[in-house]
């Protein structure tokens, strides 16, 4: 039987309405509990567990400043408030704040002191697996073995935290300041992270967010694994030894970083593909970028100054887009051994993305911003120097200043190098000079934030 197109319309509008309205009282049967939530004060000298366990899903416990010594475990959706900044110590053992319920939040509190074994993963605030939806805010954690270790738990908020670790321990004995560990949809923001073993240490973790971070005085500023689709923008990473290292990973977007005064690298881009490096500050580290089987990445707008190498490139590292950058009294631009020359700048049929380099020795006869000259980031005597540092002391001898020129007249001698066929004439930059002091604080900052 063919029924009636109208009629069919009627059955279609009436089973949407029917829709409606179970997801309607189906809504307001899962706020019930939320439209009554109480708020219970805690009192120096009280026992914040017990308020814990007598809140209600949704409830709000608000503790007064004041000291306690705890381990706290969270099973349930609430909100654990400090009024003027309360202390919870965990008296180093186990963890201080165990969170294992969805939809905790943790606001305005100091939190102290977890337990010190490594093994165990003891950290200030444990987020378990499941956790989802956590958010930890305006919170001081402190001298724990981990600041804060997450795990499975997807769609976590961590923001404006100051976290500093084991600052008495060497490296090896610290935890990390953040561990995200097979998390998805974290949120990353304003943290203050130091004195940890690494300052943010993420390993498969996806479509994440870290935004506007400062992570200094740790092993590495962010240690980053096998994680894909995440947003690195606005951090600032100085005095590590590392600054960010992205390792293992594809589709990344690292954007507006600053990343200074680190003493092996500041910014590390291991096996990495797919992935946009754009407008970046790399300055005074021993080596800038540190890039090692890269592949499909594009590179653009990024200012490497002032440091010892400004690009360490090996492993295979080609079919990139290098463009536009600024590479500005490195001691050694760039430092290359492969079997054939890579291809930064112009792609054949573009005019105006060559990158700028401060020792460009060429000439821009018709005036259009471009060098008439190729640019080639190391010859021969290069190759030697790496392979003879002592060479070095000879740099400025007639006799090396000779094989450079025999170098450049007999192709026999020349080696495979970067080259930039047309490099920008001026910097792209306008504030470069502001970042040439290696080392030093950068524009605007101190280099110490710590309570």
């Amino acid at each position: 039987m063919t029924v009636p197109r109208a009629c069919a319309g009627q059955a279609r509008r009436g089973a949407r309405a029917w829709l409606r309205l179970a997801c309607a009282l189906l809504g307001g049967a899962l706020l019930a509990p939320l439209a009554g939530a109480a708020a219970l004060r805690v009192r120096p000298g009280e026992d914040i567990q017990a308020a814990i366990e007598r809140a209600r899903p949704g409830d709000t416990v608000e503790i007064e400043r004041g000291h306690y010594t705890a381990n706290l475990v969270i099973r349930k959706p609430l909100t654990l408030r400090g009024l003027d900044r309360p202390t919870i110590s965990g008296a180093q053992r186990g963890n201080t704040v165990d969170v294992q319920a969805p939809d905790v939040v943790l606001d305005g509190l100091i939190v102290r002191d977890s337990g010190h074994d490594l093994k165990e993963q003891h950290a200030g605030i444990y987020i378990r697996p499941g956790a989802h939806r956590a958010r930890v805010a305006r919170c001081d954690l402190v001298y724990n073995l981990f600041g804060l270790w997450i795990e499975k738990a997807d769609d976590v908020r961590i923001e404006n935290n100051l976290i500093t670790g084991l600052r008495d321990q060497q490296s090896s004995q610290r935890g990390n300041g953040i561990q995200l560990y097979n998390t998805r949809g974290a949120h990353i923001i304003g943290n203050r992270i130091s004195f940890v073993r690494d300052a943010l240490y993420v390993d498969v973790s996806h479509h994440a967010v870290f935004r506007g971070n400062r992570l200094h005085h740790s092993r590495y500023g962010t240690h980053y694994m096998n994680s894909y689709y995440n947003l690195w923008e606005d951090n600032d990473s100085y005095l590590n030894r590392g600054g960010l290292a992205l390792m293992e990973v594809r589709d990344q977007v690292v954007r507006r970083n600053r990343t200074w005064g680190n003493s092996d690298f500041g910014l590390m881009l291991r096996t990495l593909q797919d992935s946009v490096i754009e407008d970046n500050i790399v300055a005074g580290n021993a080596r800038g970028l540190f890039i090692y089987d890269v592949e499909y990445a594009r590179l653009s707008g990024n200012l490497v100054v002032g440091n010892r190498v400004g690009v360490h490139l090996s492993a295979g590292s080609t079919r990139n887009t290098v463009q536009r950058n600024d590479f500005i009294a490195n001691r050694e631009q760039v430092r290359y051994v492969g079997a054939r020359d890579e291809p930064w700048g112009d792609k054949p049929g573009q005019r105006g993305q060559g990158n700028h380099w401060s020792n460009y020795q060429g000439w821009d006869r018709d005036a259009d911003g471009r060098g008439d000259l190729p640019y080639e980031a190391n010859d021969v005597v290069d190759r030697l120097q790496w392979r003879y540092p002592a060479l070095a002391l000879l740099a400025g001898s007639p006799s090396v200043q000779a094989l450079r020129l025999l170098g450049q007249q007999f192709p026999v001698l020349r080696v495979p190098s970067v080259v930039d066929p047309a490099p920008a004439m001026r910097p792209w930059n306008p504030r470069w000079a502001a970042w040439l002091s290696p080392g030093r604080a950068a524009p605007g900052m101190e280099t110490t934030d710590e309570r």
